[in-house]
């Protein structure tokens, strides 16, 4: 691969990458802010019972905050985490549709629109940040296939 391509390569990660991390940050951070509010959201899909609302509501941001910091720094862990809170929101999106809920989304703020049209846009949302947090695994995997020579358990920390 020719080194202007890598370059590109490298740039597009970084750029994703704080995008991403960008996203996850400011989420948690909003919903910190507003933590009563977020808890009120999180009522609405009736997933979460009563005596657990107020550790998710400020656990679910926390963890997206680190998460988020993580990504831009590069931490072990921080890019399976994020990944894992999209399938998981991907799944309660998908149930708020399924289930007809008339609410909004919670994603980056307690006042966004209601309603089914802002389930199916945060759903598609978090398709795309699914998609590039696959693109993330595989740069990782391919930039270490050119750095061999480290142990497989080094290495696995590095893709994850």
């Amino acid at each position: 691969m020719s080194s202007c391509l890598k370059s590109i390569n490298l740039w597009t990660y970084r750029i994703l990458r704080f995008i991403i991390g960008g996203v996850f940050i400011y989420s948690g951070a909003v919903k910190l802010a507003d933590v009563k509010g977020f808890a009120r959201m999180i009522s609405q899909y009736n997933l979460v019972p009563d005596q657990l609302l107020a550790p998710v509501a400020i656990g679910l941001p926390v963890i997206e905050l680190l998460a988020g910091v993580g990504l831009l720094f590069e931490i072990s862990g921080a890019l399976t985490a994020i990944f894992g809170m999209l399938l998981m929101f991907i799944a309660v999106l998908w149930y708020g549709i399924l289930k007809d809920l008339d609410i909004d989304c919670g994603c980056f703020s307690t006042e966004e629109v209601k309603g089914q049209n802002s389930l199916k846009q945060a759903l598609y949302r978090d398709f795309v940040m699914v998609a590039v947090c696959c693109y993330f695994y595989l740069y990782r995997l391919l930039r270490i296939k050119r750095g061999q020579g480290r142990g497989l358990r080094l290495n696995f920390k590095k893709i994850i």
